[in-house]
């Protein structure tokens, strides 16, 4: 019988940490999106729909990497509201991550504009277009990227629990230091 693992598997730690920094990069993207209407916003939305692709490539990626490779056990003496609760936010975050780019995607869609990754790659569109949909559409992704950077937060934060005040092992099973 196998020990269980003392840190999560190299590339899972790899994709986690390239996906943090791609994630809150979006996540300021999408701010100045919504707060511009210079110049730059265009440049933006350059930015803002192949990083929304990426991510969605990648969460499948790092999807089949997690059901493919063990992971640290969380400790034994967690309390079971935090057991389930890190469960819950870890659904919740892979869910977000798979949702918003094909929310974003079916949004562009729905406008009637063309998904262009690059000035030579376009996506197909996922709806035909219809503006009440994109209207919709276009509330619910700014309605669960807001849910996202607060789960991204409480994230954040749980992994600082555990890292400086229970100095448990559950932060570096991802750093993959040692203690």
């Amino acid at each position: 019988m196998n020990a269980q693992p003392r840190f999560f598997a190299p590339v899972a730690r790899l994709l986690h940490w390239l996906m943090a920094l791609m994630v809150i990069a979006m996540l300021f993207i999408g701010a100045g999106l919504a707060a511009s209407v210079s110049e730059r916003h265009e440049w933006l939305i350059h930015l803002h729909k192949p990083l929304g692709i990426a991510i969605l490539a990648l969460v499948i990626v790092r999807l089949a990497v997690r059901f493919s490779t063990r992971q640290p056990p969380l400790p034994s003496d967690l309390p079971q509201w935090q057991v389930l609760a890190a469960k819950a936010s870890h659904l919740l975050l892979y869910g977000l991550m798979l949702v918003l780019p094909l929310l974003g995607w079916a949004m562009i869609s729905a406008a009637g504009d063309p998904v262009m990754l690059s000035s030579s790659v376009q996506l197909p569109a996922l709806v035909a277009a219809n503006a009440p949909l994109f209207a919709l559409l276009r509330k619910a992704h700014g309605f669960l990227a807001y849910l996202l950077f607060l789960t991204v937060l409480v994230h954040l934060a749980a992994a600082l629990f555990h890292g400086l005040i229970r100095r448990d092992g559950v932060l570096q099973s991802m750093t993959g230091t040692k203690d």
